[in-house]
């Protein structure tokens, strides 16, 4: 019996801005994709690494506020030693700190890849969380071009191993110090206006989003959204801002004997004596990756398909992750400095993505539900659950009905379920040793079958039958393996 609990106890079901919930199709074929990306990653020499969810604030680096309650950006805490702890921002901070630690014990090069929740705290909007998925994958240890040349291969070969297909993606190859030497141009150098890039980095980062008047306008002083709210801008002359508006509309002419240059033409010969062609990966100066510890190349995946909104308007799903050498991060924790390279892939726009176009990896109309056994005898729960066990000693996801209704509200529930197959026995098929079997799918499609009334009975035939006891695994799987 249900306790009624008074109303003045009830709390109101409601996440926090921001958050979501994943339902079974959606964690099944978030698995499936990550499973994929980790055997191609596998390919190539990356180990599978799992980092917490929380480290030291400290840890977390110099890109945080300086502040006495450093939760801007962050969710912070304090523990029960008043050291302030934070939710991971991303997977780079923690697995820097996680290479300091165990420095002696590592391969270097260290090849690495981490999958898992990262939190940021911030404004949520459409399509912005605060808690998201990245997979990341990292060299540690080598400061050759030809680490940064493979993440871009790496980077392609995941993406069609997905079912993206070739020409519906692009990797995007540029140079931090290509963009170092346009701020350099705009008076941006020096440490004492190390915050105001920042800004700026940031700023162009939006250029896919925001274009660039948008940009244009977070250079100077700032910008208003459609909701009303303002963004600071980087407070630029207009000078300066003209300066980083020629680079992004793709004038180089400040950039003569830039290195930044040289290394992009070598990755380019890298990736061509590889097989890997611009319709695959390019180079490409407009690519910017907003944080300020890129100290190098710089990737960017891009998915190029447009799909059909649920306005009926063209959508792009656009970068879907990006990367680069962060030579300088893991040196926060070591008197010496320890060249890397990085690519994080956004796991649930990605996921988005293949499910906008179909793919089998994560189609949810393929993950079918459990066989779901009736009970018809609420005497007999023995003999169902004795059923059950046999469906999952065969290797066949089942359960057993276990709420208190009847047998359509039985196969209603099946149905819920996404069930092809159900198992039913009432008292008479007990007594005859048999059990029916009814193929929930064919079921379904009989209202809306031939007229022929000889095909009609076939196709009915299959849709319910009854089979012995011991021959019910082998008849299970055979509907079963009709719909796979």
């Amino acid at each position: 019996m249900t306790q009624e609990i008074p109303q003045t106890t009830l709390v109101k079901p409601m996440l926090p801005r921001g958050f979501a919930d994943r339902n079974a199709a959606d964690v099944a074929g978030t698995n499936k994709m990550l499973a994929e990306i980790g055997r191609v990653y596998a390919l190539y020499g990356f180990a599978a690494l799992e980092t917490p969810f929380i480290e030291t604030t400290q840890a977390l680096g110099k890109f945080l506020p300086d502040t006495d309650r450093p939760n801007a950006g962050v969710f912070s805490f304090q523990d029960d030693d008043e050291q302030w702890l934070s939710l991971r921002y991303d997977l780079t901070a923690p697995l820097a700190r996680h290479v300091a630690e165990n420095f002696d014990a590592i391969p270097k090069p260290y090849r690495t890849w981490r999958a898992g929740y990262v939190f940021r705290n911030e404004k949520p909007g459409p399509g912005r969380f605060r808690q998201f998925m990245q997979c990341d994958a990292d060299t540690i240890g080598s400061a050759s071009l030809a680490a940064d040349a493979e993440i871009c291969m790496m980077a392609a070969d995941t993406l069609e191993a997905l079912g993206i297909k070739r020409g519906d993606y692009v990797i995007k190859v540029n140079n931090r110090k290509v963009l170092d030497g346009v701020l350099e141009a705009a008076d941006l150098g020096g440490d004492d206006k190390a915050a105001t890039r920042l800004i700026v980095l940031r700023a162009i980062d939006k250029l896919d989003r925001l274009g660039l008047p948008g940009v244009r306008q977070l250079l100077g002083a700032g910008r208003k959204d459609d909701s009303g709210d303002f963004t600071k801008g980087a407070g630029l002359a207009p000078d300066q801002i003209e300066k980083v508006v020629d680079f992004l509309g793709g004038s180089t002419s400040a950039l003569v004997g830039n290195d930044g240059l040289a290394e992009l033409a070598e990755i380019a010969g890298l990736l061509q004596a590889a097989g890997y062609g611009e319709d695959r990966v390019r180079i490409d100066t407009s690519v910017v990756r907003g944080l300020e510890y890129y100290t190098g190349p710089v990737f960017e995946a891009e998915l190029t398909f447009e799909v059909k909104g649920e306005d009926g308007k063209p959508v792009r799903f656009g970068s879907v992750g990006g990367g680069g050498r962060y030579d300088g991060l893991v040196g926060r924790f070591r008197a010496e400095s320890l060249p890397a390279t990085g690519f994080s892939i956004g796991v649930s726009r990605l996921y988005a993505a293949l499910r906008a176009i179909g793919s089998p990896l994560v189609n949810a109309a393929k993950m079918a539900g459990p066989v779901v056994v009736l009970v018809m005898d609420r005497d007999q729960i023995a003999s169902y659950q004795a059923l059950v066990a046999t469906l999952r000693q065969a290797g066949i996801a089942a359960e057993m009905y276990l709420g208190a209704a009847g047998m359509n509200a039985q196969l209603k529930y099946a149905d819920k379920r996404g069930s092809q197959c159900a198992v039913i026995q009432g008292s008479n098929e007990r007594s005859a040793g048999e059990v029916v079997i009814k193929d929930l799918i064919l079921g379904a499609s009989l209202s809306g079958a031939t007229k022929d009334r000889a095909d009609y009975l076939e196709l009915k035939q299959k849709a319910q039958f009854a089979v012995k006891t011991p021959a019910m695994v082998e008849a299970v799987q055979q509907v079963l393996a009709r719909h796979k």
